[in-house]
């Protein structure tokens, strides 16, 4: 069942899904601010509080909830473009990449963020995809994935700077450790090849 799910559709059909998948994921953290902004940012309260076992419930949640509609707007497009790359090869493995990225980065920030702070966004997983992007091709010794991971690293690679601590108000523990979540996904997923004898 596992392998059928991680399995890429076949033709144009990849690229169809992983459009239908990343644009209902983005209607779906469109819907969630909107709710959330109707009532008064209450839904911000599943943002991650660092070190309370309580927290820990947050992780998955924190990942679809944003500080306003700008702090979305900046998450959107690069979430769309390399969720979009990601899915190419198959929404079952997408989903399993994605979920490890968003356990890894907000397990990071619940260990080491700072005290009274909470994070919430989709910037863990949007590291977490460049990072899986920019790795896959060597994990799994495709060329095409190699270029396509370049383009990607010279497209994105100006968001390295997150994963440092020199903005007030940004979490660069939920970008590093959401970047580590992608390189382990490349491995924890990655395409075996079969050796066939002759």
């Amino acid at each position: 069942m596992v392998g059928t799910l991680l399995t890429p559709l076949r033709g144009g059909g990849q690229a169809v899904a992983a459009a239908v998948l990343m644009v209902g994921w983005l209607a779906l953290l469109w819907i969630i601010e909107g709710i959330s902004a109707l009532s008064g940012q209450r839904l911000d309260t599943f943002g991650i509080t660092p070190r309370k076992g309580s927290e820990l419930l947050d992780i998955v949640p924190a990942a679809f909830m944003h500080v306003g509609f700008a702090h979305l707007m900046s998450n959107s497009l690069p979430l769309l473009v390399l969720g979009f790359i990601a899915a190419l090869r198959g929404i079952g493995r997408y989903l399993a990449v994605a979920l490890t990225i968003v356990v890894i980065s907000g397990l990071g920030v619940w260990l080491i963020a700072p005290a009274h702070t909470t994070t919430l966004g989709a910037s863990g997983l949007i590291f977490g995809l460049f990072g899986y992007l920019l790795s896959r091709g060597f994990v799994d010794r495709r060329p095409l994935d190699v270029v396509v991971g370049l383009i990607v690293g010279v497209l994105y690679g100006s968001i390295l700077w997150g994963v440092l601590p020199t903005a007030d108000g940004v979490s660069w523990q939920a970008h590093l450790f959401g970047l580590i979540g992608g390189v382990v996904a490349a491995f924890l997923f990655r395409e075996r090849t079969v050796a066939v004898s002759s």
